[in-house]
């Protein structure tokens, strides 16, 4: 049960084309969105489709493989933990965004939907 505590898997579509950044420290750093989908039939039979977007974010030799193999559209599965990250904005207000830090991914072919 160990393993399980703070673990996200999530199967979808990657967003906006991911934007790979390096910092003054040389370390690497990967931002990207991820769309899921999930579709249900409703009360009335109609068929409902609902998508997600969660925000990932990868470092260093994960984040030069997503780069290097993932674009817009890439269907991929991904394995990783929930972050907060806090920040506060020229008003001076603070804000809290929750993030997905991707441990590892598999990149999935799009017939496999």
């Amino acid at each position: 049960m160990k393993n399980l505590r703070n673990t996200v898997r999530l199967i979808g579509h990657i967003g906006q084309e991911p934007e790979l950044k390096e910092l003054e420290s040389k370390k690497k750093v990967l931002n990207f969105s991820l769309a899921t989908n999930e579709a249900f039939t409703n009360e009335k039979g109609e068929k409902i489709n609902n998508t997600s977007w969660h925000r990932l974010v990868a470092w260093g030799r994960t984040a030069e493989l997503l780069d290097g193999l993932t674009h817009s559209g890439s269907h991929v599965a991904i394995e990783g933990k929930l972050t907060y990250r806090t920040w506060e904005d020229k008003e001076g207000k603070k804000n809290r965004e929750c993030e997905i830090l991707v441990d590892t991914f598999l990149l999935l072919d799009s017939k496999s939907e």
